[in-house]
């Protein structure tokens, strides 16, 4: 009888079967499951959380889930978390993927990186940065799930190791619109307060894709029904077990086919669990103690061998506990308990010498096996063989590096490295020194995102050039500058030629580049280029092209900066974040200088690199999609740009979110679209960190306001934005304008000067305080901007001032040229051109139209009214917009409007968009003026 077949034989034979779950008592919290179910099949993913003591009725209530999930069409995958000393990496998301099947097993094999989690998967092949690991597999989980509707449930979570943590939080927070349902269990009795799944769920529960469901024990009521639903009909039995179980389902169905079998009812739990195991023959016994030592789950082979039964003597031992409902076959190659309760009781039921000469005969079993090194790690401490536990740990952490899985690397590497002391001859059974291991230890902690304790375990090794340089590394991250650059400066003068003084060099060039000594950068960054070269260093090589082309682009030097850009991302550098650096690093010099088209061709063949290789949310595959949104933006293709946007999480909970989310606002504030407010919301809270989302939020947020009428809270949000910032950064520049605007709506011209002069810094000083050559296209249109909206608060048309403006943005800034026409048209009227003014306004007109820029239109078409550019007729306006403007005229906010109509607050938002639009007005209060003067209230 072959391996695969007895369990299913086993199954036939004692008759087991599942039979569907009862609910009672848990029919709201059912409810709430399946809404979360249904909202995803509309393209609305979703998470839910279920918590409860053990056998409160999680997994009962789940199964129902899966069976209504795959009823709707939804593919069902289920993982289980184990409870071992060192939790395999991501068991839960490879006990899930073993199921998938037809259009979704299809997905799977085309994504390799998870198909190494899968037995028998596929080795990396070489040794890769085990965050940049982390990464492909975060983004190709992703990828994965949004090939069609699927049910994901990850059991057990409070077992779960930190990267399937770190997967659970990234799911949760980027699951936007993919079809998904995301299913997490937990004990609520095994979080203790220090439990790091504590953190996780707390993070969880605030965002509001997030369900939390906790059940309680059922009441007498429930209990009774769910008796008599088990098949209970002796009303005492029934009341005596209704009084032991304490409301808990799982011990109830214990108690009761306890009664039903004519057995006592023992005190406690485990007790009762231990009283079936009880009635076992040994053998019998013997197999089940051995499936608790090899945990929840047991391989049918393994286990056999383990137990020292012949073929025929071990199935009957089956045939026995399976009966008994103690194991169940699990999938088509081994067994797991019926409950992770009687897995723990049956364990600690065992003695001590028993339970350490099965663990070594795991281990021992195991030696043979491929991708068993965590288990065998486990085996070997609890089997007190410490030289094994060392060797299995390296193995365990090099396979982590490899999965991807940074902190379970980490903390095997950190288990070695507490044997070490403890084992002769230590280096040989690891095969890696102690210094080494250390290193890679250190590596593999900055990689989980810790980067102190990275730096902590590097400084107390014997300094070396490899240890100084990725010392340095780390340190940039933390941002402590001068000590990245004294642990730089040590590597490169410890590092003897070749690819170690290379990337010694070219992190050297990094950690100086925005200092004042800006000028050493070059010769560095040269130096390192050609050790690079001469070493065959090819990942130093390119890191070291894209500084000098930075340089260059600084320099104003466009021609080299994008030749070195061009050669450093011509062929792959052996580093796919660097190779994605370099071609975001192109592009987005391509894009500062005007080359739109380039620009775009560049994005995209970063975009695809970062798709294949699942690094979509790495840092430059997120640089690189907001480049490309951006792109988009200012050629014009606002649909795109739209779609990209929608893309970007609203409800975002952490920084690189909240930075994608940022730029999202550039065509939904210029389209004056009702997400706006909503996602202004969520990213207030990082208004205080980040400077590059302060830019960006705070910015968009004063364009936000000054379209509709509100200059002061505009310039509130710039100067706080201004105030942020560095004195030189670029961005300055377009916030400075926007200040203006607001200044000029205000009448506020004596404050003018100010702004004006903070516009100007940008333009002639770049990091460290060096002196630099003019900006690019864009930066030097912004400037022409702020210098004409100078004029304008001051009262002057200032026509040439406008015309330049509208010049500078016509590199390809489809929208900014038109809301320069715009300003331009009301110069000319000003100094009675209208000749002239009418044909700028009809191109604005033309390209408000074209994008969908609403805000703009609007402010158009009041221009045009009071220019008497146009004769339209008034604008009918609906009933309930009547209502909706009645209300805006009383001066109420959009919250208050939605609480007297009964309609959401983003309904409001949409009617007053519309109403804006119909009135051809850009701000309430202008809003409210004509509807007083036109008699519509």
């Amino acid at each position: 009888m072959s391996i695969t077949s007895v369990p299913r034989a086993i199954l036939a034979d004692v008759g087991w079967q599942s039979t569907r779950s009862v609910l009672i008592g848990r029919s709201v919290e059912f409810d709430r499951l399946t809404a979360v179910l249904d909202t995803a099949a509309t393209g609305q993913a979703g998470v839910a959380l279920v918590g409860g003591d053990a056998g409160i009725g999680k997994t009962r209530l789940i199964t129902e889930l899966a069976e209504r999930a795959e009823a709707a069409g939804f593919a069902v995958l289920v993982g289980q978390c184990a409870e071992l000393g060192d939790a395999l990496p991501y068991l839960p998301l490879a006990d899930a993927l073993r199921s998938a099947r037809g259009e979704l097993r299809a997905a799977l094999d085309a994504r390799p990186v998870l198909g190494r989690l899968l037995p028998g998967g596929t080795d990396p092949g070489r040794e890769s940065t085990s965050g940049l690991t982390q990464q492909q597999l975060f983004g190709s989980v992703l990828g994965f799930l949004s090939t069609q509707p699927v049910l994901l449930v990850l059991e057990d979570l409070h077992w779960a190791d930190q990267s399937t943590r770190d997967l659970l939080v990234f799911l949760s927070r980027m699951l936007q619109t993919e079809r998904v349902c995301l299913v997490g269990t937990y004990r609520t009795d095994d979080l203790h307060r220090r439990h790091p799944l504590r953190r996780v769920l707390a993070e969880l529960k605030r965002l509001p894709s997030v369900t939390s469901l906790e059940l309680a024990p059922l009441d007498r009521h429930e209990m009774t029904d769910y008796l008599a639903a088990l098949g209970g009909t002796d009303a005492g039995v029934m009341r005596k077990v209704v009084d032991r179980a304490e409301g808990n389902p799982f011990y109830a169905q214990e108690l009761l086919d306890a009664a039903s079998e004519g057995s006592s009812m023992p005190d406690g739990l485990a007790g009762l669990l231990l009283s079936r195991a009880e009635l076992l023959s040994d053998p019998a016994q013997r197999v089940l103690g051995g499936a608790a030592v090899a945990g929840r789950r047991a391989d049918h082979d393994l286990l056999q061998q383990a137990s020292g039964l012949d073929d025929l003597a071990f199935e009957e031992s089956m045939r026995e506990i399976v009966s008994r409902g103690l194991l169940r076959p699990d999938g088509e190659y081994g067994y797991a308990f019926r409950h992770a309760l009687l897995q723990e009781v049956v364990y600690n039921d065992l003695l001590p010498g028993e339970r350490t000469r099965m663990h070594a005969e795991f281990a021992r079993l195991l030696t043979a096996r491929e991708g068993a090194a965590a288990e065998l790690a486990h085996h070997y401490l609890a089997g007190h063989d410490l030289p094994g536990a060392l060797a299995a740990s390296v193995e365990a952490g090099r396979r982590a590096e490899r999965l991807g899985a940074p902190a379970e690397a980490h903390h095997h590497f950190d288990r070695a490295l507490g044997l070490w002391d403890r084992v002769p001859d230590a280096e040989r059974l690891a095969g890696i020194d102690h210094v080494a291991l250390a290193a890679r230890s250190a590596a593999a902690a900055a990689d989980s995102g810790d980067n102190h304790r990275a730096i902590s375990q590097l400084r107390r090794l014997p300094p070396s050039a490899e240890i100084n340089e990725r010392l340095s590394y780390y340190l940039i991250d933390t941002e402590d500058v001068e000590g990245s650059i004294a642990a730089a400066y040590a590597a490169v003068e410890a590092a003897p030629e070749g690819p170690v003084l290379a990337r010694a060099l070219a992190t050297y060039a990094r950690s100086l580049y925005w200092t004042e000594r800006h000028d050493e950068v070059e010769a560095l960054a040269r130096r390192a280029l050609e050790t690079a070269r001469a070493s065959g260093a090819a990942d130093a090589e390119t890191s070291a092209l894209i500084t000098l082309a930075a340089l260059a682009a600084l320099a104003d030097d466009i021609p080299r900066a994008k030749e070195l850009l061009a050669c450093a991302s011509a062929e792959s550098s052996g580093n796919l974040a660097i190779d994605l650096r370099a071609m975001f690093t192109y592009a987005r010099v391509q894009y500062e200088s005007g080359d739109l088209a380039e620009a775009a061709t560049t994005a995209d063949r970063g975009l695809r690199l970062a798709r294949e290789s699942g690094l979509n949310w790495s840092t430059y595959g997120t640089d690189l999609r907001f480049l490309r949104l951006l792109i988009h933006y200012v050629a014009g293709e606002w649909d795109l740009a739209e779609k990209v946007a929608s893309g970007f999480a609203v409800r975002v909970g952490t920084p690189p979110e909240a930075l994608l989310s940022s730029f999202a606002l550039f065509v939904e504030v210029a389209r004056g679209l009702p997400v706006v407010e909503d996602r202004l919301s969520w990213l207030r809270p990082f208004w205080t960190d980040d400077i590059t989302i302060i830019a960006m939020g705070r910015g968009l947020a004063a364009e936000h306001a000054l379209w509709h009428g509100d200059p002061e809270a505009a310039l509130e949000h710039a100067r706080a934005g201004l105030d942020a910032m560095l004195p030189n950064d670029p961005a300055v520049i377009r916030l400075s304008s926007t200040a203006l605007w607001a200044l000029t709506d205000l009448g506020r011209a004596e404050e003018a000067d100010a702004f004006l002069e903070r516009a100007r810094v940008p333009a002639a000083v770049g990091p460290g305080s060096v002196r630099r050559g003019p900006l690019g296209p864009e930066g030097l249109a912004w400037l022409a901007r702020a210098e004409a909206e100078w004029h304008r608060a001051h009262g002057r048309p200032a026509v040439a001032a406008w015309r330049g403006v509208v010049e500078a943005f016509d590199f390809g800034f489809v929208y900014e040229v038109a809301r320069s026409r715009w300003r331009l048209a009301e110069a000319l009227l000003a100094e009675g051109d209208r000749a002239a003014a009418l044909k700028e306004w009809k191109l604005a007109v033309e390209a408000a139209e074209s994008l969908g820029a609403r805000p703009l239109g609007a402010a158009l078409v009041e221009l045009g009214r009071r220019a008497r550019f146009t004769s339209a007729p008034p604008t009918v306006l609906t009933s309930r917009e009547q209502e909706v403007l009645a209300l805006v005229a009383e001066g109420l906010p959009n919250r208050e409007i939605g609480e007297r109509l009964f309609i959401a607050q983003k309904t409001v938002s949409v009617h007053v968009s519309n109403i804006l639009g119909k009135l051809g007005v850009s701000s309430r209060t202008q809003a409210a003026a004509v509807a007083h003067r036109d008699g519509l209230l």
